[in-house]
């Protein structure tokens, strides 16, 4: 975008500012599955000319905007390869009044595609924020099994 001929007359900084919020529109629009008729309210709301609201939309019922700005970013998702936990037993906090809660300490082995380094990411979760976290996974399971059925 930088070296684009057209843009050599705009401060690199908005430039860059312009491409970033573009970008978040797309793929939030995109992760939302908004409709054309909603992307064109949000740009004409915007101050957008039809011109350019037309093109967009045009681009973006093709998707190919969209695949474009999601490599255009440069980072790829984290792709999780284990899981490991345990169950921790918080006795007394820090006043050393006595709590007694359980707790779970998870830990995501995570790999980036891009770069092939691993890592891990850990977080401490309840009961019901686990079961939560658990039922969120089982829905995108059956989300990504009914999307490849079709």
């Amino acid at each position: 975008i930088l070296d684009d001929p057209d843009l050599k007359e705009i401060d690199p900084t908005v430039l860059k500012h312009c491409h970033a919020a573009a970008a978040t529109c797309i793929l939030e629009a995109g992760k939302q599955k908004a409709d054309i008729s909603a992307i064109s309210a949000c740009l004409e709301d915007c101050k957008l000319d039809k011109e350019r609201i037309e093109q967009f939309c045009t681009e973006y019922q093709h998707r190919e905007l969209v695949t474009v700005v999601s490599f255009s970013i440069g980072r790829s998702p984290l792709h999780v390869t284990d899981v490991s936990w345990r169950l921790e037993y918080q006795i007394k906090n820090n006043q050393l009044h006595k709590t007694y809660q359980p707790s779970y300490l998870v830990t995501l082995n995570v790999e980036n595609s891009d770069s092939g380094s691993h890592s891990d990411v850990s977080f401490s979760c309840t009961m019901e924020q686990l079961q939560d976290l658990v039922g969120k996974l089982k829905d995108a399971a059956k989300s990504l099994e009914r999307a490849t059925q079709m």
